[in-house]
């Protein structure tokens, strides 16, 4: 029956397991309107059970708040006690701090990992229903509890009416309530019989609450951690994630797990992270060996006997003259000089033979690709422009510019990876491509000394006249060329095409040692 205001009496407490204010639970909203996959999981598990909306609501607070609080079994409405011992058992998994890390205050994080907890959730749904069942009979029994007061109350109301209406012999008002309150009595017992046997099958579940929580919260643990570490692995960081909408990040999730080089994403990383420890490594101007002496203006290596000159106050000028001539005696050494100032640019053979698997079933290609999304990062902590030349024969060609001064699009990166033009291998065509926009810079920036690294499978031959336009143009330009001959012996051998253009070259046999490139990014 319904109240004075119309509706059915709902019954007493919360309806929320984790207590959030507002704008927590409309953070779960507008994720909610905007994720399918969350719509469907909720439709799917409501059609066969109740308030299971709620649970996954409460699930992705406890994953998404920054301290999440489980309210106490008293404060929660009878209907969602079940909710209540399920978020809690998820809050006290072993695995629940290690997901926090990856899903606290990050909404998309802790909505992948309520999608990851789903198989466990429905299977565990499936198996209690009958604790749920009950857990509502006691609700109803509640409520029902509070019925025959409310009757009373509007039969009294109804009589003492009647009795104005007709005059003597009407029955009063208070007359009419007693034997209308008569039932409440028993309505009261029949709920707490009824909610003793739900807190009893609910305590008889809660192992197998314990336990299908540990299996959920195991699993996000692990689809959470797989995520961003695939992010990480292509060069997409935590705050470049938060800003990104969640339909974007869902749809670069999904490439990145789905693309051509998907099951390459661990390789990726190792190369990310093995080309920030040589950086962290890499000393510019080192002393090195000395090796003799010479003549120049760098007061670090100044001889003692030079530098004695200024404790003789009629010397000093001399030592001023010398200094500003650039004549004063150095050390001189022999150690790893600076790196260039123009662009870096990987020229990648994408040909058939590029295919071919390695130790490992490491493709030639995937190496190639993660040493130059590596060398992408090279660039930029650098703060130099970088260039993707991907080629094969000499009418394949595609060029990825990443100026430095612009940020490098996720889509953009991708898709430098992930193309591929097959055919046969031609060297002319890329090099000539990349001197002309090492070329373009120096004119335009007057920045010089780029680096060209050619990362090729094949031998191949190039012409004299080529030749001698490409010795030109490093002459003007200054720039080096490194070659990284990837599961070809011969390439590298002395006397080839590679080992006459290359300033410095390196056969790569073993495919699943990213070591085979440190010292590149110690040079470049």
């Amino acid at each position: 029956m319904a109240d004075s205001t119309g509706q059915e009496p709902t019954e007493p407490g919360h309806t929320g397991a984790v207590a959030a204010d507002p704008y927590d639970r409309i953070a779960w909203r507008d994720l909610y309107a905007r994720s399918a996959a969350l719509r469907e999981l909720a439709a799917e598990l409501a059609a066969r059970h109740a308030h299971t909306t709620d649970l996954l609501a409460d699930a992705f607070l406890a994953a998404y708040l920054a301290a999440p609080r489980v309210r106490e079994a008293a404060e929660m409405a009878p209907s969602r006690l079940f909710n209540r011992e399920v978020v809690a058992e998820l809050a006290a998994s072993p695995g629940f701090a290690a997901l926090r890390r990856e899903t606290a205050g990050d909404p998309y994080a802790a909505a992948l990992a309520v999608l990851a907890e789903a198989p466990a959730l429905r299977l565990l749904l499936d198996r209690t229903e009958p604790v749920r069942e009950a857990a509502d009979r006691a609700a109803e029994a509640r409520r029902s509890a509070g019925r025959p007061a409310r009757t009373a109350g509007e039969t009294a109301r109804q009589a003492g009416a009647t009795a104005g209406a007709l005059g003597a012999g009407a029955t009063s008002a208070d007359g009419a309530a007693g034997p209308a309150s008569a039932p409440a009595a028993p309505a009261g017992q029949a709920a707490s019989r009824a909610e003793a046997a739900a807190r009893q099958a609910l305590e008889a579940a809660t192992p197998g609450i314990r336990a299908a929580a540990r299996t959920a919260t195991a699993q996000a643990v692990r689809v959470t951690r797989e995520e961003a570490a695939l992010m990480r692995a292509w060069g997409v960081g935590h705050g470049e994630l938060e800003r990104m909408p969640y339909e974007e990040r869902a749809r670069l999730a999904e490439r990145l797990r789905t693309g051509r080089l998907a099951r390459w994403a661990e390789l990726i990383g190792r190369f990310r992270q093995m080309a920030d420890g040589e950086r962290a490594r890499k000393v510019e101007n080192a002393t090195g060996e000395l090796i003799g002496v010479t003549l120049g203006d760098d007061l670090s290596r100044v001889l003692p006997s030079e530098l004695a000159h200024l404790g003789l106050p009629e010397l000093r000028a001399v030592f001023a003259a010398r200094y500003a001539a650039g004549e004063l005696m150095l050390y001189d050494s022999r150690g790893e000089q600076t790196t260039g100032q123009g662009a870096v640019i990987a020229c990648v053979d994408t040909s058939h033979s590029m295919y071919e698997e390695g130790p490992g079933g490491i493709t030639r290609e995937a190496w190639s690709k993660a040493c130059a999304l590596a060398l992408l990062d090279q660039a930029r902590h650098a703060r130099r422009d970088f260039v993707g030349i991907l080629f094969s024969a000499a009418d394949k060609l595609q060029v990825f510019r990443f100026p430095a001064d612009r940020p490098a699009p996720v889509e953009r990166v991708l898709e430098f990876a992930e193309t591929f033009l097959g055919g046969g291998t031609s060297y002319q065509r890329p090099l000539s491509a990349a001197a002309a926009l090492l070329a373009e810079e120096f004119d335009t920036a007057a920045r010089g000394r780029g680096d060209i690294v050619l990362i090729t499978d094949d031998e191949c031959g190039v012409t004299e006249q080529w030749t001698r336009e490409w010795q030109e143009a490093r002459h003007r330009l200054g720039f080096r060329l490194f070659g990284l001959a990837v599961g070809a012996p011969t390439a590298p051998a002395s006397g080839s095409v590679l080992e006459a253009l290359c300033d410095n070259l390196r056969p790569i046999e073993d495919l699943t040692d990213v070591r085979a490139a440190a010292d590149l990014f110690r040079l470049i």
